[in-house]
């Protein structure tokens, strides 16, 4: 009767969200000088619902019992499946009201950074494999420029522990890890040719062409809609009946295709000769930080919190990589993992973060249709929003760090996990998302993973990870110390005898008294590893004691913030991209110039000869202070040199012409602004060093030197 209610309210919700979406198809047609949240709110309200059933079959299904119980897991099931899908569409709606980023081209940026080397893909002399990018001269710098930046803002503000772990890693790490078993996409692929296709973007890219083929009915449009919502929840077998549902064939050969498999994304590989060591390319930073932490708990003192960092390159072998620098197979990638004491997340420096301003996009908003509020971090954990201090303070200072390198506050978000995405073991997760082209992609996950990872290298390896807490005043604790008699068990057991010793040697306490007590009422029965072995009193001994201890043993939690550098880096890109105003054709990039890859241009007016001294001097003071800097003594007018430098996100430019030989000064020009100052040559380069440092901001320069005009006057447009 149970289920049979449910499926009733089943109905009646289901039909309850065919008029809600029908309504919010209606609305959204039609925006034309209409409230965005008029037109979202039967999209939130869809959401809603769906939440609602889902929290209520949750809570359903964990009184129930039997077939009762079995039947509400598989309803809960779908109607997860539901939610996601009704919170993908109030996303595309979101997007489709949101105002655009005016005149911005995608592939216009795409032929900036192509042009001018940024980065490209590699090994453009052979047949192309997807998923692979070499850095330019430009990307090059502004990845270092951003990494030590990063390691400015965490590294040694926090007087973090930086390591640089291998990158071969063997399979019992990963397997402990859980990525042996877990790490996995679905698989298809021509039964011809072999190629091979992740499943749920061949349906995705199939059902998309389907839809806007001319000829094809309603009902299969409106079907290709449904499947298309729920794809990212789609298991093996839903896959493969969507992909015989709609014939799909090899988008290459029109061969038939494989039924979906799981294939692992990891490199394999063998470290040494031969198969010695089976091993993987590792698919991220962490495990090394980990396998580490009693070298670095010793290094620290024994203290505990503290937070070790690594940089370095990670590798997933995408099945179909794309989205440029979005989905590759090799890239960089930024780790922190601050190790606390679990039952004390308190952050000693969380008050200096505590009113700094968070776009939150809650999981409860997310299940009620809501929308992203801003939130002072602070007040967001005493609510318990955010699940400690520690996971807060880094929620903000990964904030402020985006901010610093460019990224568009109003482009910039905090997702929370949902229960049903978020790993069984963390506490509370957040994603630092940036709003591109592409939607809204994930740059930084900021997650409290509890204890996990410790735990599981401690039981693979039957190794202490654990710290000390020190106690506020000592404490009588119990002993037992078991004595196994060898011989007696080796005579008895052979070969097992190694099972059985390593069991005992490993007993706590309580079974060690549960098993003496045992042993004296007569011979007892131990099972390990489907073993069973017969024990006596004469093959073991227990010796129980007492003594004073200072300290108790715990295994530490972790909060790990993990940026991945190259969507960082792209998602900066598109924010920074502009057109100057009137001259919608003359793109540069306004990058900030903490990061931009080259931080002052040297341009002589002209090629006269009398300038090469000045351009030597100046290029030897710059250097002197540290300030790197591009000579472009090329052809062409001062104006299209300048329009070059901005390209590439050169924030100053430093222009020699006739007056400097009379006066020994040169003009600074600003990139963003472009405006001009004249400044004393012997001035420039601490002037130029403490620009970049950010000591010195554009507007006291323009108070203390006299403004030069006459080059440019129109202004930048944002």
């Amino acid at each position: 009767m149970l289920v049979v209610r449910h499926l009733i309210r089943s109905v009646h919700r289901q039909l309850a969200h065919t008029r809600i979406y029908s309504m919010a198809e209606k609305t959204v047609g039609d925006l034309t000088g209409a409230d965005p949240e008029i037109a979202l709110a039967p999209y939130r309200s869809a959401v809603k619902q769906a939440g609602l059933r889902v929290q209520q079959v949750r809570l359903n299904a964990q009184g129930a019992t039997g077939t009762d119980k079995l039947d509400l897991q598989t309803e809960l099931t779908q109607c997860v499946s539901q939610l996601r899908a009704k919170q993908k569409e109030l996303q595309e709606a979101e997007l489709k009201v949101r105002p655009q980023q005016s005149n911005f081209s995608r592939t216009k940026l795409e032929q900036l950074l192509k042009r001018r080397f940024f980065y490209a893909p590699s090994f453009p002399l052979y047949p192309s494999v997807a998923g692979l990018f070499d850095y330019g001269p430009m990307g090059c710098a502004l990845k270092a420029n951003l990494l030590s930046e990063w390691r400015r803002h965490f590294v040694l503000a926090e007087q973090m522990l930086e390591v640089d772990c291998t990158v071969l890693t063997p399979e019992p790490i990963l397997r402990a890890s859980g990525h042996v078993d877990k790490f996995t996409d679905y698989m298809v692929h021509d039964t011809v040719s072999g190629e091979c296709f992740r499943a749920d973007h061949l349906l995705e890219a199939a059902l998309e062409r389907i839809k806007a083929d001319k000829k094809t009915k309603e009902d299969v449009k409106k079907r290709c809609d449904e499947l298309l919502r729920v794809l990212d929840n789609l298991g093996q077998e839903e896959l493969r009946s969507a992909i015989m549902e709609f014939n799909i064939t090899s988008p290459s050969t029109g061969n038939p295709l494989s039924e979906p498999n799981e294939f692992n994304l990891m490199f394999p590989t063998n470290i040494g000769p031969g198969k010695q060591v089976s091993g993987y390319l590792r698919p991220e930073t962490a495990q090394g930080i980990f396998v580490n932490f009693k070298r670095l708990l010793e290094f620290n003192g024994g203290k505990l919190p503290f937070a070790a960092a690594q940089i370095g390159q990670a590798f997933r072998n995408e099945i179909s990589p794309g989205s440029g620098l979005l989905r590759v197979r090799e890239f960089t990638l930024a780790e922190i993992e601050h190790f606390v004491d679990p039952t004390d997340k308190s952050h000693h420096k969380f008050s200096q973060v505590a009113d700094t301003e968070l776009c939150l996009f809650s999981g409860c908003a997310q299940m009620e249709g809501g929308s992203a509020q801003r939130l002072g971090i602070g007040e967001a954990v005493e609510t318990g929003l955010v699940a400690n201090q520690t996971l807060g303070y880094f929620m903000a200072r990964i904030h402020l760090f985006l901010l610093k390198v460019g990224a568009d506050s109003g482009r910039l978000r905090f997702r929370q996990h949902l229960s049903n995405e978020m790993a069984h073991y963390a506490t509370d997760c957040w994603d630092a998302e940036l709003l591109t082209s592409y939607g809204w992609i994930e740059c930084v996950g900021c997650a409290d993973r509890s204890c996990y990872d410790l735990h599981a290298h401690a039981i693979a390896t039957k190794s202490n990870v654990s710290a000390k807490r020190l106690l506020p005043e000592p404490v009588s604790v119990e002993t037992v110390e078991v004595i196994p008699n060898k011989p007696a068990i080796a005579k008895i057991y052979k070969a097992d005898s190694k099972v059985l010793l390593e069991h005992l040697s490993s007993i706590e306490l309580p079974e060690a008294k549960q098993l003496e007590g045992s042993l004296k009422q007569g011979p007892t029965a131990v099972t390990i590893k489907d073993l069973t072995f017969q024990l006596e009193t004469s093959m073991v001994q227990f010796k129980f004691d007492s003594k004073m201890v200072h300290h108790t043993d715990y295994t530490p939690g972790v909060i790990e913030p993990s940026f991945g550098i190259g969507r960082i880096l792209y998602a900066i890109l598109e924010h920074n991209f502009q057109g100057r105003e009137g001259d919608e054709n003359r793109n540069w990039l306004s990058l900030p110039s903490c990061i931009s890859p080259c931080a002052c241009s040297v341009l002589p007016i002209s090629s006269n000869e009398s300038f090469d001294p000045y351009i030597e001097r100046i290029s030897s003071g710059l250097a002197e202070v540290g300030v790197s800097h591009k000579v472009d003594d090329s052809g062409g007018s001062i104006g299209k040199r300048y329009a070059r430098t901005d390209e590439i996100a050169i924030p100053f430019g430093i222009t020699i012409d006739f007056d400097t030989l009379k006066y020994d000064s040169v003009t600074m020009r600003e990139r963003n602004s472009m405006k001009q100052v004249r400044i004393p040559l012997s001035e420039i380069p601490e002037v130029a060093a403490q620009l970049i440092a950010g000591r010195l901001n554009w507007s006291r320069v323009c108070e203390k030197y006299p403004i030069f005009t006459g080059q440019e006057a129109s202004g930048a447009k944002k």
